[in-house]
């Protein structure tokens, strides 16, 4: 993910920097409230910056930080002190912000005086408002604020944008203060040991739309109250989790808090609910990243993936369109809703340039039948599967080979269109680039998958015809791709195949991508796992983008040496589902402790540098944090190692838990599935499935080879996660 190919020349927040999330706003400050405009600060709604400076000042000095909390992830408390004015150490002046985001920003300034003396104060708030768009801000490229008109009207502060475009404005209302330019001040006398305090309102919009038109469509609920609302049913539907692990029950506990979090509601289909890909710069949908998170999240809440599928289904492709690079059945790579026109690929809000969201959303519909939702996949979502299927054939293979490649449209669009989406992302061993068109290895397995659960679709439909003809796909594209794909001399399979279809000989962690696929032959699978944990790949806190010994590598980078946590979940689900138990036992550990040392939450990825070497996890500067598929990657190794897979087309739930050692015992509740709540216990090795209704039978079995669903072809692969 790397929104639209652009890197991140924006600098750091700032230590303790703090920020809030609430749909598709989100703000961002340093640790005492304040907002500076050198730094990718600032008020966001809609993929534009309002509110680009906010900084408070007690008689005429900055305010000292002495703490923050997050009290949730859309309202954030501040504690500071002001400079005494005689030159003594000790203030007898706290200020608190109490600052919270839902239909704009509320911020409740309160000034707390611990002396026995009246205190004259002159409380100031200097506004700044640039209107630059986000990429603008990420890029480190925002324009001057001059040109900006403000205006006061009355007690509130009006701020239009002078650019030409989209109509932007920002009010901030202070009730009680003076208004001078872009100064909010208030002149107050706080009598000892007394306190004054003064609410504040931040309102952005964009041609005409607010805040408010996000949190609407939800009854009598009030813009004020909704965030909370929803955040209290989040937590009362979703699984709770109990395990002699307090550690890793801390990880999944604040995963399930981040992915709470990260939601976003589409304001003309108030119960569809999609995850955006992560914050800071990232809170919007993205079809890989939505498609794949809520995969990874299913156990936790299954009607995200409903949500994701309905709504990417409604913005699949119609027409052929270079600049965006839309194609009929295409899934969406990136939807925005406030780029500037200059700024955005292809000169609109939606962009198309990825080769994988779309076999993925097939998977991802297949994998929904089987939770219980083939009813919903059947009624809504079978012409956009098969839509995106015909994509597949017609445009995702270019020559007709059998494989699917990718070649951008147009000069700005992505050069790369995997999941590894910079520039330099797909190399030979030896540093060379490979020029497309470029047959990804992973997004082949995804394609293996997309064939198998359309065939599984049809046969639930009792399309026995169809069936055949999409599982004799899926076996004939499988004996191609162990054949082309394959470097015997290596021991591992190509990251892809380039133009002059030439294997590109780099050792990376794509192909655990294809043990998650199953698309790898058995023969092959106990050299590809060696690779995966070897010591070029495996850091001991997870396995490697690109392996230590190839030229291009540089553990620093974004995809040439680094540690993404949602890669490695799915390697430890491949390493699994071929038998690899110790190896995937170790991977989710090495994750689970990487998540552990940055206090709880794994962030997008992190440098690849040895755990032997450095016995923390290095950070990467420019990570998003929060971020979906990383919070979703905890939730999808507790599935790996329970070895949880329902198959309710079938009847069956299939559990077989495998946990390491040091996890101690495993209680896991109000697990969603096929509209019951489940418990699933593991305590010395029994296991106790509660609440499971009659209709599902229960199977303590590792393996539920996907040939005793489709017996086609002797098309043979375990469920997805799991083997």
């Amino acid at each position: 993910m790397a929104g639209w190919n652009a890197e991140n020349g924006a600098g750091s927040a700032g230590a303790g920097a703090v920020t809030l999330l609430a749909g598709t706003s989100f703000c961002i400050s340093s640790a005492n409230g304040d907002m500076d405009p050198a730094r990718p600060h600032g008020v966001f709604f809609r993929d534009t910056r309002f509110v680009s400076g906010w900084a408070l000042s007690i008689n005429g000095s900055p305010v000292e930080s002495l703490g923050n909390t997050t009290v949730e992830p859309f309202r954030a408390n501040f504690i500071g002190r002001a400079a005494r004015t005689d030159g003594l150490a000790d203030s007898h002046l706290l200020i608190e912000r109490r600052r919270s985001l839902y239909g704009g920003v509320q911020e409740d300034l309160i000034v707390r005086n611990y002396s026995g003396a009246t205190v004259q104060c002159s409380v100031a708030l200097t506004v700044g408002a640039d209107f630059a768009d986000l990429f603008e801000v990420k890029d480190g490229r925002t324009r001057h604020e001059v040109g900006h008109a403000a205006r006061r009207d009355g007690e509130t502060l009006v701020i239009k944008s002078a650019l030409q475009g989209h109509r932007r404005m920002v009010t901030i209302a202070a009730p009680g203060a003076t208004i001078g330019g872009h100064t909010i001040t208030y002149q107050v006398a706080i009598a000892p040991h007394g306190y004054w305090s003064a609410p504040i309102t931040i309102t952005p919009s964009i041609d005409g739309i607010g805040p408010e038109s996000d949190l609407s469509g939800s009854g009598h609920v009030q813009p004020a109250n909704l965030p909370e609302e929803r955040l209290l049913a989040w937590h009362s539907h979703v699984p709770t989790a109990k395990l002699g692990n307090d550690a890793v029950a801390k990880v999944l506990q604040r995963s399930r808090e981040d992915l709470g979090s990260l939601r976003i509601f589409d304001p003309d289909h108030p119960n569809r609910v999609v995850v955006a890909a992560g914050s800071p710069w990232f809170m919007a949908l993205f079809g890989r990243d939505s498609l794949l998170t809520s995969f990874m999240a299913l156990p936790l809440d299954p009607s995200l993936a409903l949500g994701t599928l309905q709504t990417l289904a409604d913005k699949q492709g119609r027409v052929v369109n270079n600049p965006s690079e839309e194609e009929p059945g295409r899934i969406l790579h990136e939807v925005r809703f406030g780029a500037s026109t200059g700024l955005a690929l292809g000169g609109g809000n939606a962009y198309y340039g990825s080769v994988d969201a779309t076999p993925l959303f097939v998977t991802l519909a297949g994998e929904l039948t089987r939770w219980g939702f083939q009813s919903d996949v059947t009624r809504s979502l079978l012409p956009a599967v098969d839509r995106a299927l015909e994509w597949i054939r017609d445009y995702g293979d270019i020559d007709g080979d059998g494989f699917v490649e990718y070649a951008r449209a147009t000069e700005h669009g992505l050069i790369n269109q995997g999941w590894k989406d910079s520039w330099d992302g797909i190399n030979f061993a030896d540093g060379t680039m490979a020029v497309a068109p470029i047959a990804l290895c992973e997004v082949q397995g995804y394609v293996y998958t997309a064939y198998l659960s359309r065939a599984l679709m049809a046969q639930d439909a009792g399309d026995t015809d169809l069936a055949a003809q999409w599982g004799a796909r899926a076996a004939a594209l499988k004996k191609d791709f162990n054949e082309r794909f394959w470097l015997p001399e290596r021991g591992y399979f190509a990251i892809a195949l380039d133009r002059n279809k030439q294997p590109v000989d780099a050792c990376a962690s794509n192909m655990g991508h294809c043990l998650w696929s199953g698309i790898v032959d058995e023969d092959k699978a106990v050299l590809v796992a060696e690779r995966l944990m070897s010591e070029e790949m495996f850091t001991g806190w997870g396995v490697r983008t690109l392996a230590s010994n190839m030229a291009a590598y540089n553990p620093a980078s974004y995809h040439n040496g680094s540690v993404w946590p949602h890669d490695n979940a799915l390697i430890a689900a491949g390493l699994m589902r071929y038998g690899f138990v110790e190896e995937a036992q170790r991977l989710a550990t090495g994750l689970l402790d990487a998540a552990e040392a940055f206090g709880g939450r794994l962030p997008e990825l992190f440098c690849g540098l040895d755990r032997a070497t450095y016995p923390a996890p290095v950070p990467y500067p420019a990570s998003c944090s929060p971020q979906a598929w990383a919070a979703a990657t905890p939730i999808h190794l507790m599935r790996i190692l329970l070895g949880f897979d329902p198959c309710l087309s079938h009847g069956g739930l299939w559990l077989a838990p495998k946990l390491p050692e040091g996890f101690g015992d495993v209680m896991i509740g109000n697990v969603p599935l096929s509209g019951a709540r489940i418990s699933v216990e593991v305590s010395d090795g029994n296991v106790v499935v509660g609440g499971l209704p009659d209709s599902i039978a229960l199977h303590l079995e590792t393996r539920k080879p996907l040939s005793d669903l489709l017996d086609v072809h002797r098309v043979e692969s375990g469920p997805l996660g799991e083997d």
